[in-house]
């Protein structure tokens, strides 16, 4: 069974100013080198007059990682950058830190420390969502149990991926590991035996964004 880990909760933007120096960061989850070198050269595209469009990228499958300095000093930037996702234990980012030179040179130490807030402030914006093996499962219930149904779930940390009105309503469930039966054994208090969790499969997908601790 594969571990759990953690990829950004979300695609972010963050920028600061350093001694006149622009930086602009933009993450992004991503699940291939495709899709990483895509996100790079749309803001090499996107930034085509800013002076470094440095960047790194880590993925989770074949333990692939890649970085650049693209131009500043060597050390300074990318590895840097790739150094706080490692430390944080993020999978499948993307990140992409543009410099507009403001004419003030902040030396090997300062571009290090700029650098390395620029990955550290986007990935505080974008979040961590954990990856890991949920449960999908089908309800079926009658119109007036819906609000209290609702609330079981989001209580068990549950997402009610599709609602179906029909005769009664039917719902969609997805689960964390071990959900389904702790939300069965409320369903049955709730309704004396009448409602039952239909178990359709499991799957690894990330879970809702968490705030980064």
């Amino acid at each position: 069974m594969s571990e759990d880990y953690f990829i950004p909760g979300a695609a972010a933007q963050s920028e600061f100013t350093e001694k006149k120096s622009r930086f602009i960061s933009h993450l992004w989850p991503v699940a291939s080198e495709e899709e990483a070198r895509a996100r790079i050269e749309e803001m090499r595209k996107t930034y085509y007059d800013a002076r470094h469009n440095c960047w790194c990228y880590l993925l989770r499958e074949g333990g692939v990682l890649r970085y650049s300095d693209d131009g500043e000093p060597q050390g300074t930037a990318g590895q840097p950058m790739l150094n706080v996702f490692q430390r944080r234990a993020i999978s499948n980012v993307c990140c992409v830190v543009t410099r507009y030179f403001g004419g003030v040179l902040l030396g090997a130490g300062g571009l290090t420390r700029a650098y390395t807030r620029g990955a550290s402030d986007v990935l505080a914006v974008a979040g961590r969502s954990r990856v890991c093996l949920w449960e999908r499962a089908a309800l079926c219930l009658p119109y007036g149990l819906f609000e209290q149904v609702r609330l079981l779930c989001d209580a068990s940390g549950g997402i009610i991926e599709h609602t179906d009105y029909g005769a009664d309503v039917t719902l969609d469930l997805l689960l964390p590991q071990g959900g389904r039966m702790a939300l069965q054994d409320k369903l049955i208090e709730l309704s004396a035996g009448t409602l039952t969790l239909e178990a359709v499969g499991e799957e690894y997908r990330g879970g809702p964004r968490e705030e980064l601790t």
